[in-house]
């Protein structure tokens, strides 16, 4: 691709080298002249089109989703090969393969793209046959939904595109299935006229979010981290924990959390921030596959990081209706109790086999770090402020991509001069004209056209050189467009599964199916339990929030997170409600567990990526981030039953805040120390069961239970500390 070629930081280019290894959805196949050219003007006019339309005004919703949708569809075909011998083979240009690329992707790449714009342009006439498609529509819906199928296959592999057949052949063959389970079944006609004329399938919310959100937050998050910010907040995690025991792996934490304000992906984090802590936690002495799986575990908590947040979250701002300041607060402690979670665990690892901080001259100096990029802020601080206020969140991450580009080519790494400041401020307060003014749309198009010629001008008779070059302006645009194109053909797919589901009715069913099945295992479990611990009510939904999660961890273990969302959402959050759940918990119940989708083997792709860099076995790696990711998977069953942790849920109270947010710092902490085997020093069994079993009434949304829990762990603390006091008398001797 081009942006081998462009002028790029060298870290820039390490990390995109990286990212392509590990990452499936960015493993883009060699491309040759021309087409290597066509593809990445492809990619930037994507771009262009979206920060075009998220500063200047969005188009009717069926256009503006059917150029988006038709760009990462036709450029899916170019980019990655049908097979995995594709990925690697440079094909010679010719007749049958121009720019390097077989006639037939070329084939499916116009089809398709055609196939997506058709509907946009014939929706005047849509009106007078939706129910009654024509022979035109049925075509050019089966290129779609056959063409959708198989990009999602090249971009994210088989699980998705199996998982949408298979509900597919449900809608198709309803008579043929068993009991609670049949229906009337649907015609070819009527299946394409539902999924592909209407909004409830592959032109549905999903790819509604997508194109209007979940692309505009990506780009931002590149260009943050092109200007420097990413490596501001690694030389802040370092200068906050890396002196202290097993330092690399703290800061890896830390890091991760940081860089998850600004990206959204677990991969692309753990590529990141892993580049630098992986060697560094190896260096001390952690075990290869520990360091991976750490870096892992703290990256999937990116997508829960407010503000950006992964795809999800605003997928929760249309199925909610809710604003997104609302959500962004909503996922601040969720976010706390994931990086605590591996943090505590990292800490008694770290303590337990003696691992070393890191030292003076390891360490960044924060002061000339702080110097150099504090101007990197802005964007950033920018974007919440105007998240803040209420404003849309595109026109925020439009604010803050054109924040980033200015502070990038306005400012130095060091020796900016009085006019480097005055042209930023002066770019800015236009920039505040374009997002806070109620002028005409080419109003504010003059404004910003004007602002760019005087820019151009400027810097040339001021010499002013930025801290990036205007090319890596261009290849952020690409790559940000190149991290869109998978999760486009996913949520499109995604689609599909809802529009079977509100073709057929089988959510109602589904959640007919969990209900009844939670009632009998209810009716079981209370023969043993007393009803004065826990009522019937509490008994069946806990059947159900268990049978919930374990459906979201086995589902993660094929499909990425934002999908893993979509699918349980559409089917199991209607039962949570109708077990008396509140909405934004059931769906932050779903969220929680879908994150750990990119940790849960045998598809842990944040973990692959990790043991990568790591050196290390991948399967060993996935399962230990994954222990590492377990120590916090209690946490969304205390949103349930106590949603005052989600601190805008309705009957938030302090009381019970404060109640259940020590209880459950207290369940992590000693959950991690009995997966850890280790507290003040090595624990016994009977010490890890106890705090095991202390932790879990913890976490409890009770004072009375986090009180015996506590008491519990007494005689673990009263034999940790005479035995570690007996260790450093050993030792001073």
């Amino acid at each position: 691709m081009s942006h081998r070629n462009a002028t790029v930081l060298p870290d820039d280019k390490q990390l995109l080298a990286l990212e392509e290894k590990f990452d499936p959805e960015m493993r883009f196949r060699p491309s040759v002249p021309p087409g290597t050219l066509l593809i990445s003007v492809l990619l930037i006019a994507l771009s262009c089109f979206h920060y075009y339309t998220a500063g200047f005004g969005l188009l009717r919703e069926t256009t503006h989703r059917g150029v988006h949708l038709a760009f990462v569809l036709g450029l899916i075909f170019l980019v990655f090969a049908g097979s995995k011998a594709g990925e690697s083979r440079v094909v010679r240009h010719g007749l049958a393969s121009p720019g390097g690329i077989p006639w037939y992707d070329w084939l499916l790449a116009i089809g398709v793209a055609l196939a997506v714009l058709y509907i946009p342009y014939t929706f005047e006439d849509l009106a007078f046959r939706v129910g009654n498609p024509n022979a035109a529509d049925v075509a050019f819906g089966t290129v779609l939904f056959v063409a959708l199928l198989e990009a999602t296959r090249r971009s994210m592999g088989w699980p998705l595109p199996i998982i949408a057949l298979g509900f597919s052949f449900y809608a198709l063959f309803g008579p043929y299935f068993p009991g609670l389970l049949q229906h009337a079944g649907s015609s070819w006609s009527q299946f394409i006229n539902h999924q592909y004329l209407t909004s409830q399938g592959i032109y549905g919310v999903a790819v509604g979010v997508v194109a209007t959100y979940v692309f505009h937050f990506v780009l931002f998050g590149v260009m943050a981290t092109r200007i420097g910010l990413g490596q501001l907040f690694l030389d802040i995690a370092s200068s906050i924990a890396g002196r202290y025991a097993g330092g690399p792996a703290k800061v890896s934490v830390f890091g991760s959390a940081m860089f998850g304000m600004l990206s959204g992906s677990s991969v692309a984090n753990a590529v990141t921030v892993g580049s630098l802590t992986i060697p560094a936690m190896i260096r001390v002495g952690y075990q290869r596959h520990f360091a991976g799986a750490v870096e892992a575990a703290a990256s999937t908590g990116g997508q829960i990081t407010p503000p950006v947040l992964g795809a999800a979250a605003f997928l929760m701002i249309e199925f909610l209706g809710l604003p997104y300041q609302t959500i962004i607060t909503a996922a601040i402690v969720p976010a706390f109790m994931h990086f605590f979670g591996v943090f505590m665990q990292v800490h008694f690892e770290a303590k337990r086999y003696g691992l070393r901080g890191l030292t003076e001259e390891e360490m960044p100096k924060l002061r000339q770090s702080l110097k150099m990029r504090w101007p990197t802020l802005i964007p950033l601080f920018l974007l919440i402020g105007i998240l803040v206020s209420g404003r849309t969140p595109y026109l925020a991450a439009f604010v803050g991509i054109t924040s980033c580009a200015i502070v990038g080519l306005t400012t130095s790494v060091r020796g900016n001069r009085a006019h480097n400041w005055a042209l930023m401020v002066a770019l800015h307060l236009a920039l505040m004209g374009i997002a806070f003014t109620d002028f005409d749309e080419r109003i504010k198009l003059s404004i910003f056209s004007v602002a760019v010629v005087a820019t151009v001008v400027l810097m040339r008779v001021l010499r002013i050189r930025g801290r990036i070059e205007p090319a890596v302006l261009v290849e952020a645009f690409e790559t940000g467009a190149k991290y869109a194109l998978a999760v486009g053909a996913a949520a499109a797919t995604v689609g599909i599964v809802i529009g079977v589901v509100t073709l057929t009715g089988v959510g109602f069913k589904i959640s007919f199916i969990i209900t009844g099945a939670a009632t009998s295992i209810a009716n079981a479990l209370s023969m043993i339990v007393p009803s004065y611990l826990i009522a019937f009510q509490s008994l069946t939904l806990l059947a159900a929030l268990v049978m919930t999660a374990s459906v979201c961890i086995l589902m993660g273990a094929g499909i990425p997170t934002t999908a893993n969302y979509i699918i349980m959402v559409t089917v199991a959050a209607p039962t949570l409600v109708q077990l008396g759940v509140e909405p934004l918990v059931a769906h932050f119940f779903v969220f929680y567990y879908g994150v750990l989708a990119d940790i849960t083997p045998p598809v842990a792709l944040a973990a692959y990526a990790a043991a990568g860099m790591a050196g290390s076995d991948p399967f060993k790696t996935g399962n230990t981030a994954f222990r590492l990711g377990i120590a916090k998977a209690l946490v969304p069953f205390v949103f349930v039953f106590s949603p005052s942790l989600i601190l805008v849920a309705k009957g938030f109270t302090w009381y019970d805040f404060t109640v259940t947010f020590v209880g459950c710092v207290l369940g992590i902490t000693f959950l991690a120390t009995a997966f850890s085997k280790f507290f003040l020093v090595e624990m016994k069994r009977w010490e890890q069961a106890l705090c095991i079993a202390a932790a879990l009434l913890m976490v409890a949304p009770s004072l009375t239970a986090t009180l015996v829990g506590v008491a519990m762990v007494i005689p673990v603390l009263l034999r940790q500390l005479k035995d570690w006091r007996l260790t450093h008398r050993a030792v001073a001797h």
